[in-house]
C-alpha cells in the first residue's frame, strides 16, 4: 500500500506546551472555578499542585510562539482531570474548568489558526479515572452498573483507594487512580472513537496518542485512523512509541512517533560523557553510551532504515518531554552540548518539537522537576532564544531541511556531517562534538559554498572544512553555474 502522511506536519515545528505551566491569563475578571488559592508560580513544581496556567494564557502568548517560528502545537491533556498533569480524564467533552473551559479552548483554537498555528491534543484513551463518570458508578453501584464491562473489573469488593486491599480491577501499570478500558466492549469502542470525532469537528489538527502501545484490541488503531481521515484526511496522528515503532507505522494506524529513537543517539553524541546517568537510566531511551561520529552514523541509519521515507519526514523530533529530565540538565547544565543537539534537532527528517521553556533555558531533572513554570523574562537565556530563533527560520526558508533527502558524508574522529538536498539546493551539516578543532575532507567545494549557519574555514584548493571545538556549521552548496 501507499503510505500517506499530512504535509502540513513536514514543514511544522511544533511546541509542546504543558498547560498548567505555560501561562496565566492576564484577563479579568476570572470565571469562579478559576478564582482558587494556586502555588506560586516561581516555587518549585510539585506532583499535586496547580500553577493556574491556563488557555487564555496561551492564547495572549502567540504572538511570542509565531516569532520564535512555531506553526503547530502539541498540548498534554486538558479535558477535565482531578490532576495538574491532566492525564485522570474525567469528561473527555470538557475542558478544565483551570484551564478556562471550553470557552477559553475555542479562544485560542481561532486565535492560533488565525495565525496558521496547528493544535493537536493528547488523547488518553487507554485509561480514564476514578472520577470518570461511567467507572464512578460501578463505584457507587457495584455489579449492578450498566458501564461494568466497560472496564476490566475482576472481583468485589473493588478498593479505588485503600492500597492495603485488592483493587480488583485493572489500572494502568497497577496505578489504581487509573482504571483501564475495556476495548474489547463495542459500545466503549465507540464512545473514543466518537471523542475523536468530537474534537476533529471542532476545528483540532490531530491526535498525540497516550500510551497506544497498552491498546490490545484487534484492529483498534486502524479504525481510529479511518474515523479520523474520514473527517480530516490531514490530521495527524502521532504515538507514544519509545521504541522501535514499525508494527504501528505501517501505514494504517499512525503518521508517527515521539521520535525518542532520535533523541537518545543526539543526547549521547553531542553530550557524551556529561550526560547525567541518575537522570537517564530508568526511561527507554539511552542517550548513553557516550558516541562518537561513527556510532552516531550507525545509530541514524538503523533509525532512517526502519521506516518509509514518507513515514520519517513525519516523526515528532524531541530533546524534552513531560515524561523525562530536559535535556540541558541531562547534559550536566553544558549549554554547548544542548546547543549542538539542536541543530542537529532543526536540521534533521521530520518535525522539530520544542518542550516548552527550553529555548529559554529552563532546567529540570525528573518529573515534577520538568514541569516547571515558564520563567520570567528577566531570566531567560536570550543565546539559546536566539540560536532557536536562527535555526527555526533557516528551517523554514530552506525546504531541503524539511524534505529533501538525508545522506551521511562525514563521520570521523568526533565530527560528523549530512547532506540534505531536493532538486533545487543541497545544505551540508557539520557538527564537531570534540573539544579540540577538526577538518573534514568534502568533494566538490567551489567558491560559491555559502555559510548559512554557524562557523567554518573553507579551502576550495584542498576542498577542506575546519570547524572549532564544539561547534557545528550549515553550508549551501550547490553549484548555481
Amino acid at each position: 500500500m501507499q503510505i500517506q502522511t499530512p504535509d502540513w506536519v513536514k514543514q511544522a515545528v511544533f511546541y509542546q506546551i504543558f498547560p498548567d505551566r505555560f501561562a496565566r491569563t492576564q484577563r479579568q475578571p476570572l470565571p469562579p472555578a478559576m478564582q482558587v488559592p494556586l502555588e506560586a508560580w516561581d516555587a518549585p513544581p510539585t506532583l499535586d499542585g496547580y500553577k493556574g496556567g491556563d488557555l487564555w494564557g496561551v492564547a495572549e502568548n502567540l504572538d511570542y510562539l509565531q516569532d520564535l517560528g512555531i506553526n503547530a502545537i502539541y498540548f498534554t491533556p486538558i479535558f477535565q482531570s482531578a490532576s495538574n498533569h491532566r492525564y485522570h480524564t474525567h469528561d473527555y467533552y470538557q475542558i478544565d474548568p483551570l484551564l478556562g473551559g471550553n470557552n477559553a479552548f475555542q479562544d485560542l483554537l481561532a486565535a492560533a489558526h488565525q495565525r496558521d498555528i496547528k493544535v493537536v491534543l493528547d488523547g488518553v484513551f487507554n485509561h480514564a479515572s476514578r472520577g470518570f463518570f461511567f467507572f464512578n458508578d460501578i463505584l457507587e453501584n457495584g455489579p449492578t452498573s450498566p458501564w461494568l464491562d466497560w472496564f476490566k473489573v475482576e472481583g468485589w469488593p473493588l478498593s479505588a483507594y485503600d492500597g492495603a486491599k485488592p483493587a480488583n480491577y485493572e489500572g494502568w501499570y497497577d496505578n489504581r487512580a487509573l482504571p483501564e478500558f475495556n476495548h474489547d466492549n463495542s459500545q466503549a469502542r465507540e464512545y473514543i472513537m466518537q471523542i475523536a470525532e468530537y474534537w476533529l469537528r471542532q476545528g483540532i489538527d490531530g491526535w498525540r496518542l497516550d500510551v497506544p502501545f497498552d491498546v490490545k484490541a484487534e484492529g483498534f488503531w486502524q479504525e481510529f485512523r479511518q474515523r479520523v481521515k474520514a473527517i480530516n484526511p490531514d490530521a495527524y496522528i502521532v504515538g507514544e512509541i519509545w521504541t522501535d515503532a514499525r508494527q504501528w507505522l505501517d501505514g494504517t494506524q499512525f503518521d508517527g512517533v515521539m521520535n525518542y529513537l532520535f533523541t537518545g543517539p543526539v543526547l549521547a553524541f553531542t553530550a557524551k560523557e556529561r550526560v547525567v546517568m541518575s537522570l537517564v537510566e530508568k526511561p527507554a531511551y539511552f542517550p548513553y553510551p557516550a558516541l562518537d561520529a561513527q556510532g552516531y552514523a550507525e545509530r541514524i541509519e538503523a533509525l532512517l532504515g526502519l521506516y518509509s521515507w514518507e513515514i520519517q519526514l513525519t516523526q515528532l523530533n524531541l530533546l524534552s518531554s513531560h515524561d523525562i529530565a530536559r535535556a540541558i540538565t541531562v547534559m550536566g547544565d553544558d549549554q554547548r552540548s544542548f546547543e549542538l543537539a539542536v541543530l542537529l534537532q532543526m536540521t534533521f527528517p521530520g518535525a522539530p518539537s520544542i518542550y516548552y521553556g527550553d529555548e529559554v533555558g529552563l532546567a529540570g531533572a525528573h518529573d515534577p522537576d520538568c514541569r516547571r513554570s515558564f520563567p520570567n523574562k528577566a531570566v531567560w537565556n536570550q543565546r539559546l532564544l536566539t540560536l532557536h530563533q536562527e535555526l527555526i527560520a533557516l528551517r523554514h526558508r530552506h525546504p531541503a531541511l524539511c524534505t529533501g533527502t538525508y545522506q551521511t558524508v562525514a563521520a570521523v574522529n568526533d565530527l560528523y556531517g549530512f547532506a540534505r538536498s531536493d532538486d533545487k539546493e543541497t545544505l551540508i551539516v557539520l557538527v564537531n562534538t570534540a573539544d579540540q578543532s577538526d577538518r573534514i575532507t568534502l568533494s566538490g567545494l567551489t567558491e560559491k559554498v555559502t555559510v548559512l549557519w554557524g562557523e567554518a574555514e573553507i579551502s576550495v584548493e584542498t576542498q577542506q572544512v575546519s570547524l572549532l571545538g564544539r561547534s557545528g556549521v550549515v553550508l549551501d552548496v550547490r553549484d548555481e553555474a
